[in-house]
């Protein structure tokens, strides 16, 4: 009998100190944090008349296809009043390098605006360019520099991971033969890259139908087998392309220009119903091709 009322107390002690035991508990699961994407918050960050244009250039899908990354070295193109310029900035970021290339000297007087005043201020351009940057650069963006095409200095030559020219092409085919712009142009994207750095392309897309005449840069449209011809016959290899800045909408006539669109609405000044009906068209239809230097 002792032996069964000590059992029973040893067990019933057991039990008290079980129940005094604390559970544990399943802790929450932890939710994931999510990841910021750089270019998306740079290009979130735009004024509400730059981003109208996204729907058009798909400046993210754009500079994705072609490769560029914070950090990098990028030559861009006739950066002109610095569209993609204020999204490269911030994006490269402190450890990037942006190069502006412009025009060589010796094309502008082919234009119509090439006056004399004009052509004094862009005498001064490779160092306008990058002081007017400085305001778009934000707190941590890249640094700046600039070179005109067919000046390249001899220091830049091996530097750059990558080529932008965003509708650079047209009027360096279209004066061609009053100096060699295009030719040049290329000469110097392949020297400024570093091996297997990439070209990166966007262009007015002239429909392979065309006239050649049409397609000669003259009415701001290139035929898509001319620029990989040309870019490949200057030592690039085709990697690719892609058609996010197709646009189907865009059917030009043998006389009309590509200034008639968006942004520029150049001939329907005095024509609101016509300016209408080319805002509905939208911006032109472009090819986007991407280019590697060989290795």
């Amino acid at each position: 009998m002792k032996y069964s009322l000590a059992l029973l107390s040893a067990l019933l002690l057991f039990g008290c100190q079980q129940a005094a035991e604390p559970v544990a508990e399943t802790p929450a699961p932890v939710e994931p944090v999510a990841e910021i994407d750089p270019l998306a918050a740079v290009l979130d960050a735009q004024p509400d008349e730059m981003k109208a244009r996204y729907a058009y250039r798909h400046p993210q899908e754009t500079l994705e296809f072609i490769g560029i990354e914070p950090g990098m070295t990028v030559v861009e193109g006739l950066p002109g009043r610095g569209w993609y310029t204020k999204v490269l900035l911030p994006y490269l970021g402190s450890e990037g390098h942006l190069i502006g290339a412009n025009y060589a000297m010796e094309i502008w007087p082919n234009f119509p605006f090439g006056t004399e005043e004009f052509m004094e201020k862009q005498s001064t351009w490779t160092t306008d360019f990058p002081a007017d940057a400085q305001a778009w650069r934000g707190e941590s963006g890249a640094s700046v520099d600039a070179f005109v095409m067919g000046s390249l200095p001899e220091e830049m030559k091996g530097t750059a991971d990558v080529v932008f020219f965003a509708r650079v092409l047209h009027n360096l085919a279209r004066f061609e033969s009053q100096g060699g712009f295009l030719t040049t142009a290329l000469a110097d994207a392949y020297a400024v890259l570093k091996p297997g750095g990439i070209f990166g392309v966007v262009q007015h897309h002239a429909r392979d139908e065309m006239p050649d005449a049409f397609a000669d840069g003259s009415h701001g449209y290139l035929k898509k087998s001319f620029v990989i011809a040309t870019v490949e016959a200057a030592g690039f290899e085709y990697v690719g392309e892609s058609d996010i800045n197709a646009n189907p909408k865009d059917q030009p006539g043998e006389d009309d220009v590509v200034w008639r669109l968006p942004p520029t609405l150049a001939t329907s000044a005095d024509n609101p119903e016509l300016r209408a009906e080319l805002e509905s068209v939208g911006e032109s239809n472009r090819m986007t091709l991407k280019f590697r230097k060989p290795e």
